[in-house]
């Protein structure tokens, strides 16, 4: 999961529930001091939030960006019912939708989607669910994200979540996940203390039904590369791809291999690994805003 680097807001960011057709969702927004370029919604990951891209928020309102960070359906502030049904891809792929009219509404300029890790596979979803007529979105970016199912051993850690789930609550699972954490031969970072309250809080605030459905989905997710190509080439709809230059959920070589499949812009994001934006903020920010622009 995402660590945020910090969790004070910008003077430039506030904390929003934006309204949509399809139901609130809780937001940090930024909105840049001159003109406006254009508008991004930011979705974050598994076990992620909108937290995961605060350090984002003044370098890309800074470049002249109107960001919306959010939290999804059954995630930390957003919340969610209890049934599977909410929490398919097909399902959070039309709250993205929702969430991308809702920004266009507001007249910010062209809306550019981001989906980190998870979510880059529901802004997809979001793009392959379009159909032929207008869409509110000018680009897709997708960040430290992969063509189909987790890699291995990453997707063998989260059966055994899934198997837990149903038998353990939560909290519960936090103490394990602690304790392997400090068994652990790789010493993890020490966190400030207001960041591992923040992480031990965002965990227990998942809608267990929503980490069941959408850990499900990453162990077998279907390669969906070769759709989306034809997607993105109808509407001429430019795509990104970035990662840092190591990832533990899909490896860098299979994320370079899908640009090229899609034939988009690749970006590499130094000293960084399946976190660009929370990792090395200020680099990720420049790429962004470059291809924005």
């Amino acid at each position: 999961m995402s660590t945020p680097p910090f969790l004070v807001l910008p003077g430039c960011a506030r904390v929003e529930r934006v309204g949509t057709g399809r139901g609130e969702f809780a937001a940090l927004r930024a909105e840049p001091v001159g003109a406006v370029r254009g508008s991004a919604l930011l979705v974050p990951g598994f076990t992620g939030s909108k937290e995961d891209f605060i350090a984002l928020l003044e370098p890309l309102a800074a470049a002249g960006y109107r960001v919306t960070a959010v939290d999804q359906r059954g995630q930390y502030e957003t919340g969610g019912p209890d049934d599977p049904a909410a929490y398919t891809v097909a399902a959070l792929g039309e709250d993205v939708r929702a969430l991308a009219d809702a920004l266009a509404a507001e007249g910010g300029g062209p809306v550019h989607l981001l989906g980190h890790s998870f979510g880059g596979q529901v802004v997809r979803e979001a793009v392959l669910a379009a159909g032929p007529g207008p869409v509110p979105w000018r680009s897709l970016t997708l960040m430290s994200t992969g063509p189909g199912a987790i890699e291995p051993s990453e997707a063998a850690r989260t059966r055994l979540l899934l198997d837990v789930l149903p038998v353990m609550s939560l909290e519960e699972i936090w103490r394990v996940i602690q304790q392997l954490d400090a068994q652990s031969p790789q010493p993890k970072p020490v966190l400030a203390p207001e960041i591992a309250e923040f992480m031990h809080r965002r965990w227990v605030a998942n809608v267990p039904a929503s980490l069941s459905v959408t850990g499900g989905h990453l162990v077998a997710a279907p390669d969906r590369v070769a759709e989306l190509a034809g997607a993105v080439r109808a509407r001429v709809l430019p795509v990104l791809v970035m990662s840092g230059v190591r990832d533990y959920a899909w490896p860098v070589p299979q994320q370079s291999g899908m640009a090229v499949r899609l034939g988009a812009r690749r970006v590499v994001v130094e000293e960084s690994g399946h976190s660009p934006a929370a990792e090395r903020p200020v680099e990720t920010a420049r790429a962004l805003a470059g291809f924005w622009g």
